[in-house]
């Protein structure tokens, strides 16, 4: 997995939900984004401009983080982010601290690779799920899930429960179907068609 640098500034928090909330608007005023980094035992509130975020939220790719607060650095994943109803600009985001020695939870991009069967006679591939939730050692997960299709046939699945990557753990249900060769039209045509004349 790439990593990508973001730096941040420590925040206090007001004890008085009224000063917080004014607190916050003030932040996203000055084009900064609140964020919070969860477990390292004390969550730290830190505040990172907008543009800082860009590339980490911006993206198909997934990254590790290495947070710089206010000079120090900690190894985390993006794990949650908000977004305006409305506008559609950042809100919050929370961050979790990487322990290289335990599991975390992550969503991988999905890639199909080959020519599936079905495609050729005339069908449609379709990616259901365009990212899978894993659970790993941080080192070991990939920066995307790579499925190989050439031998799925018309009408045919991948589901979640058929796939298999070492070291990682998959957490979607096991029937969720990942991907699949749909029939178009053309493709009942023609096999209406070849039905017919047999």
């Amino acid at each position: 997995m790439k990593s990508i640098e973001i730096k941040g500034t420590a925040r206090t928090i007001a004890t008085r939900s009224s000063e917080q909330a004014k607190a916050l608007k003030t932040i996203r005023k000055n084009n900064g984004v609140p964020c919070v980094l969860y477990g390292g035992g004390e969550n730290i509130h830190f505040t990172v401009p907008v543009e800082g975020l860009r590339n980490l939220v911006y993206t198909p790719h997934i990254y590790v983080v290495d947070l710089i607060i206010d000079g120090k650095k900690y190894n985390a994943i993006m794990k949650d982010i908000q977004f305006h109803p409305v506008k559609d600009n950042i809100l919050h985001v929370d961050f979790y601290q990487i322990d290289e020695s335990k599991p975390i939870i992550m969503e991988v991009p999905v890639q199909m690779e080959g020519l599936a069967e079905g495609v050729k006679a005339g069908g449609k591939l379709a990616l259901q799920i365009r990212k899978l939730k894993v659970k790993a050692l941080y080192n070991v997960i990939p920066e995307r899930l790579v499925i190989n299709v050439s031998h799925l046939g018309l009408g045919k699945t991948i589901k979640v429960g058929e796939l298999h990557y070492e070291g990682l753990e998959l957490m979607n249900a096991k029937e969720a179907v990942v991907c699949a060769v749909k029939l178009t039209r053309a493709a009942r045509g023609a096999a209406a068609a070849a039905a017919s004349n047999n």
